[in-house]
């Protein structure tokens, strides 16, 4: 039986599919295919975030954390720098962790 996927896997699961006595057939993408599959990706791995809960929503955050370091090493950069960023954006910003939901705004001039 063949099956189609037409997806950005990760690295090892060709050799997986081999194992269980099975054919994969795989190709490199390009750098400009390849971020795009990665974004296809971040947002397949969001909706499974968000459709999760407990220890599986720790397992697909850390398959949404995987996408978001090799897209920051697409853009020539790095997840300690990603992460450098962030705590830059929370000393002037803030965080999230008051859970401050903000219903509107009055102009007062």
């Amino acid at each position: 039986m063949e099956q189609t996927f037409n997806k950005l896997v990760r690295d090892n699961i060709p050799n997986k599919i081999e194992s269980n006595g099975e054919i994969a057939i795989t190709r490199i993408l390009t750098d400009e295919e390849y971020k795009i599959e990665l974004e296809k990706k971040l947002n397949e791995e969001l909706n499974e975030v968000l459709s999760s809960s407990g220890k599986d929503r720790l397992e697909e955050l850390a398959d949404m954390l995987e996408v978001i370091k090799c897209l920051a090493k697409l853009e020539g950069s790095s997840i300690d720098e990603v992460i450098d960023i962030a705590q830059q954006k929370k000393l002037k910003r803030g965080s999230f962790d008051k859970k401050i939901f903000l219903e509107r705004t009055i102009d007062k001039r």
